[in-house]
């Protein structure tokens, strides 16, 4: 193993490269071992904990541990990520405040809590994964990647999610969700397990696929008719969607355990649109 190195950060520093200088007073807050780095959180406000993680990732550091995360925004924004290296593997513990992940663009983050809201705000490539809960609009505006919760979502989860030819992004939520999941949802794979939910216990959320017009929502459990948006329909899995919901529950297992089987053989239902432009008639054109 290496030495511990203390980073020292400057204006007469060049570890920074073009990205500018960090405060030097941060320095304390920064150690690396290797292709290993390790930040402090404790005490930074949020610009100045995103100022040290992209420094050190676009130094070519592939595995960044953040330590006393409390409520900081904003984490994983900004990230530089050159297709000729290696993505970063970026662990959290603690609570990272609002948009963890926002216009992440192929690297890892895990987070070893719970998450506030807007995980993966306008998410591009890459993963995150949630060992806890998540706040609001999970997977907003959403275009690639993949998102892993355990356990429950709050409102209007994967609202505005969209896809374009091969991405195809996907949220895999371990619990259940509170009201407006898949909200003018426009493409994506949403995958609601229930596994927070007693035998026989509705699902939470009311108003699903309100203005959903593309996509599809793999709902496993118990859910009433009149928890459904107008704009969506409600059918049976074929062998493409079993294939695809047996794909993603065996990688949230690898993540937080779990019984593959058990969970699969839960009713599922696919929720799609059955408008393509389900308000088209209130507009001119």
């Amino acid at each position: 193993m290496m030495p511990c190195l203390n980073v020292k950060f400057g204006y007469r520093d060049n570890f920074l490269g073009d990205i500018g200088p960090v405060d030097k007073h941060f320095a304390q807050n920064v150690v690396i071992r290797g292709q290993e780095a390790e930040i402090n959180a404790l005490g930074l406000k949020h610009k100045e904990l995103s100022d040290l993680l992209r420094a050190v990732v676009q130094k070519g550091i592939t595995h960044v541990k953040v330590l006393n995360v409390y409520g900081q925004r904003y984490i994983g924004t900004r990230l530089y990520f050159p297709r000729d290296r290696k993505r970063c593997d970026i662990e959290i513990t603690g609570f990272p405040g609002n948009d963890l992940g926002c216009f992440l663009n192929g690297h890892r983050i895990i987070v070893y809590g719970n998450a506030q809201d807007g995980v993966g705000n306008t998410m591009d490539d890459g993963e995150i994964i949630v060992h806890g809960r998540a706040g609001d609009v999970v997977a907003m505006s959403m275009r690639g990647g993949k998102i892993f919760i355990r356990d429950n979502v709050g409102y209007r989860t994967a609202i505005h999610m969209k896809e374009y030819r091969e991405k195809v992004p996907v949220l895999v939520i371990g619990g259940t969700a509170q009201d407006f999941l898949g909200e003018y949802m426009a493409g994506g794979i949403v995958l609601l397990l229930g596994l927070t939910l007693q035998d026989g216990e509705l699902h939470r959320a009311h108003y699903i696929g309100t203005g959903m017009h593309g996509g599809a929502i793999y709902l496993r459990g118990n859910i009433e008719d009149h928890q459904l948006g107008k704009e969506v329909g409600v059918r049976r899995l074929d062998e493409r969607d079993k294939e695809i919901v047996a794909r993603y529950v065996k990688e949230y297992c690898c993540y937080f355990g779990g019984n593959t089987s058990e969970i699969l053989q839960g009713e599922f239902r696919k929720l799609i649109p059955v408008s393509k432009r389900p308000y088209g008639k209130i507009y001119a054109y």
